[in-house]
């Protein structure tokens, strides 16, 4: 396994790519990807903070430098950042390498519900692994998308605490969800329609 980062030297904000490096190293390894050539891109340009696995051999990963900055300490890296998001993508990928797992779209294909979901059941197994998880926050997140009901609660407990599902089980969990989501009131039904209404 090879971990190499881009830019080798920062400019902009002050990280150090050896640490880059060995942070996703070593989460390689635990995750089970250290047999793995990886590359993690760092967009020092910009403060925001997306993410995205675009390539899956060799494993590239693409960050704009506010996804690895310590919230404390304005362009300075934060370990558990990078812990994160590398992390929670490190734990997508492994699933889209794996045949059993099925083969969800890319990404961009995802609808954002279904993208949740299985990014609560990345986190979860990240976090048995050791690693922070901001449980509560990804909760609030899962119910953003699918629904402030016991239901979307227990839905999210269950994909928190799995391991070896496929992603048919995740599109099923997502659905179980949705299913239980209150239907918006006419009058929000209609602004989304534009006040025409059928």
């Amino acid at each position: 396994m090879a971990v190499t980062v881009s830019p080798q030297e920062f400019h902009l904000v002050e990280y150090d790519a050896d640490e880059i490096a060995s942070i996703a190293g070593e989460l390689a390894d635990k995750v089970g990807l250290g047999d793995r050539d990886i590359r993690i891109e760092v967009d020092e340009k910009t403060p925001l903070g997306s993410s995205a696995v675009v390539s899956l051999d060799p494993i590239t990963i693409t960050v704009d430098s506010g996804g690895f900055e310590d919230a404390k300490r304005l362009r300075h890296l934060s370990r558990e950042s990078v812990e994160a998001v590398v992390g929670r993508h490190f734990m997508r990928t492994k699933d889209r390498l794996d045949p059993a797992f099925g083969a969800p779209a890319d990404d961009d294909g995802i609808p954002i519900g279904l993208y949740t979901a299985w990014d609560i059941y990345a986190v979860g197994r990240l976090e048995r692994l050791g690693y922070p998880s901001q449980r509560e926050r990804r909760r609030y997140h899962f119910r953003i998308r699918h629904g402030f009901t016991d239901a979307a609660d227990r839905v999210f407990d269950r994909l928190w605490a799995a391991d070896a599902l496929t992603w048919a089980d995740i599109e099923a969990a997502s659905a179980e969800a949705m299913a239980a989501k209150p239907a918006p009131p006419a009058k929000a039904r209609a602004k989304t329609g534009q006040g025409r209404t059928a």
